[in-house]
């Protein structure tokens, strides 16, 4: 792959950002790989290559989920954002500004979490779903 995933000189970035990004290429690699499992799940018909193929993107899906978790861990506010817009029913995009608010500390946001609580102070969001 060598540093086509870098926009700056990777000899110049901190190891922590090059982490960071090596995930970033993972995460997405993940995806393609579970986009491509679903085109061929889409046009299989023999229901043994269709299982393997359904296994096969099952071990994508928790990859995904392992690149995404590590990358959420190492940056709080991309995690602050993803947990109002995550598991919550209703309008997908307006979570996703809602929950972009609050992260930036705009209206009905605070900008940061609480730690004890786990609230992102956009619990309006959750009685809207219920």
């Amino acid at each position: 792959m060598g540093s086509d995933q870098y926009h700056e000189p990777p000899e110049e970035l901190p190891d922590e950002t090059r982490t960071f990004a090596r995930l970033c290429a993972s995460l997405t690699e993940e995806a393609e790989a579970i986009g491509w499992y679903q085109q061929r799940l889409a046009l299989e018909s023999d229901p043994a290559a269709a299982a393997i193929m359904r296994d096969a993107q099952g071990e994508e899906f928790k990859h995904f989920c392992m690149d995404l978790e590590f990358l959420l861990r190492r940056t709080p506010r991309w995690r602050e954002i993803a947990q109002g817009i995550l598991f919550c029913d209703g309008d997908i995009v307006a979570h996703g500004e809602e929950a972009e608010a609050a992260a930036a500390g705009g209206p009905g946001g605070r900008g940061d979490s609480d730690a004890a609580t786990g609230s992102l102070g956009i619990g309006t969001l959750r009685a809207a779903a219920s």
